[in-house]
């Protein structure tokens, strides 16, 4: 049967990016790695952009025309002045509205902030939950505090700190733009900094990296209230879609996945246990690179359990049915909004290569196959998983309606089975009864034998040997006295010999 079962297979040039440029895809980048995406994203801006232009231009030559027609027509007819004057006002109106319309269109570099917006303050802004706000109010500082320590060793470490501070101050006010537009913003500057850095540090590209990472770190905490799940955005209604299936599916076994884990073994249960403890805890962590530091660790214990099961290294065709078994079984909190957040926010070049970027991308296919899992995926027929996926039957028990007449046969084999095994079991226990009767007999026999060899014995010895009188005072000194009567006659004993020099 297990022979037959054809498993999740994925090939290994699936992960990477679809424009061959060698790094890690992502399927929400439509398998593009990010820096395909962002040229592909910019590209069709462009192209978006352009043509909103050439739109907002022809609307304001009809404009244009139109109101030139009208000045004609008013020129024509002097009498009617108040008239003029109203259509002169009116063309004036919509003359503004088409210059609004233009500019709306113009790319801004800077966006002030609104008239009745006080600048963001995490303690003093209203919040759903005042020890929220106080907790990310308290990351912030000592995310601020660690940043300043780490950058006072570098020469240039008060500029940098200038331009992050001054960039994470823009973006509080842009809370309203897309989650895209968002992303885009982090990720251009991410880019920007990282090239003067290279400019900086030449052939130190491990000294640039370092300092990205402490980039990315006080960036994210600062701005992880507006950045994770946006209100822009559907992720919350994504997170509760893929929290529904994975309860729906709870039912999977390892069996159907085909995972190469024994959880009788302890330390493999072990380690399952820490992976899952491992894909939860992501969602507690600020900074996208903590949370792929959760993916990985789950990752390796995964490599782990199959490692000692199989008694042999694992394959990357073992991982994934064992990572998407873990997320099953763990159901991790938002999951969809933590893998939004690294994706949007996260160092791209972490993303691209490594194993960090390797254990995201197969994660990323995990959540793929959970929302696309159907009976053929497992070796069930739609019969079997419209079943079980309802709740009205269990890979634990039998099946009912259609799918139990199919399986009639093994079904009766149990029975058949499990009938002969209680005749067996109650054979057994008629002649453990039955034992049990003759030993509680020969108990009984005995008893009355000892007792009658006691008794026997107390017969045999008179009642006034059985019963001695008690000493008394005078007894017990003459019975002391007469320890020595046997030597009576030691006193006419001669001397003992005294020691004599010998001479000669």
């Amino acid at each position: 049967m297990m022979s037959q079962r054809r498993g999740i297979h994925l090939d290994q040039s699936e992960l990477l990016c679809k424009k061959g440029c060698g790094f890690y895809g992502n399927t929400a980048w439509q398998g593009l790695c990010s820096k395909c995406w962002r040229e592909e994203n910019q590209r069709e801006k462009q192209k978006q952009i352009q043509e909103d232009w050439a739109l907002a231009e022809r609307l304001q030559r009809e404009e244009e025309e139109a109101y030139a027609s009208r000045q004609q027509k008013t020129q024509s007819q002097p009498s009617i002045t108040p008239f003029s004057k109203f259509e002169e006002r009116k063309t004036k109106e919509k003359s503004s509205k088409v210059n609004t319309v233009t500019k709306f269109f113009i790319p801004s570099t800077k966006t002030p902030p609104k008239k009745d917006a006080a600048p963001f303050d995490p303690q003093s802004s209203p919040s759903p939950s005042s020890s929220t706000s106080r907790k990310s109010s308290v990351d912030s500082d000592i995310a601020t505090r660690e940043f300043i320590d780490f950058l006072k060793p570098l020469k240039s470490g008060r500029e940098i700190f200038k331009q992050c501070r001054a960039f994470t101050e823009t973006m509080v006010y842009k809370r309203d733009i897309g989650a895209d537009e968002l992303s885009e913003c982090v990720q251009d500057f991410y880019q920007n900094l990282s090239e003067r850095l290279q400019t900086q540090f030449k052939g130190s590209s491990d000294q640039v990296e370092c300092i990205m990472d402490e980039v990315e770190k006080y960036i994210m905490t600062r701005l992880y209230k507006e950045a994770f799940c946006p209100e822009t955005t559907d992720d919350e209604k994504k997170d509760l879609a893929i929290q529904k299936r994975i309860r729906a599916l709870h039912w999977v076994t390892i069996e159907m996945l085909c995972v190469p884990v024994d959880e009788e073994i302890p330390e493999v249960s072990d380690s399952v246990v820490k992976a899952i403890t491992d894909v939860i805890e992501m969602d507690s962590k600020r900074v996208p690179k903590n949370k792929l530091g959760c993916i990985t660790r789950c990752s390796k214990h995964i490599f782990n359990a199959i490692k000692v099961s199989k008694k042999e290294a694992a394959s990357a065709d073992d991982f994934l049915p064992t990572l998407i078994y873990i997320v099953l079984k763990a159901n991790p909190p938002r999951l969809h909004s933590n893998i939004q957040y690294i994706t949007r926010f996260c160092n791209p070049s972490r993303l691209m290569t490594g194993e960090d970027g390797y254990y995201f991308t197969n994660l990323c296919c995990a959540v793929a196959f959970i929302e696309k899992l159907d009976g053929q995926s497992l070796n069930l027929s739609s019969e079997e998983f419209e079943l079980y996926m309802s709740g009205q039957a269990s890979p634990n028990w039998p099946l009912t309606s259609g799918a139990a007449a199919s399986s009639s046969n093994s079904a009766l084999s149990q029975v058949h089975k499990r009938l002969d095994l209680l005749t067996g079991l109650g054979e057994r226990q008629e002649r453990v009864i039955e034992k049990a009767r003759q030993l509680e007999s020969d108990l009984i026999d005995w008893t009355d034998e000892v007792e009658q060899k006691v008794q026997s014995v107390l017969e045999s010895f008179p009642p006034d040997m059985q019963n001695p009188p008690a000493p008394t005072a005078s007894g017990a000194a003459a019975a002391s006295s007469a320890i020595d009567s046997d030597n009576v006659e030691n006193e006419l004993l001669p001397p003992p010999l005294q020691p004599q020099v010998f001479a000669g």
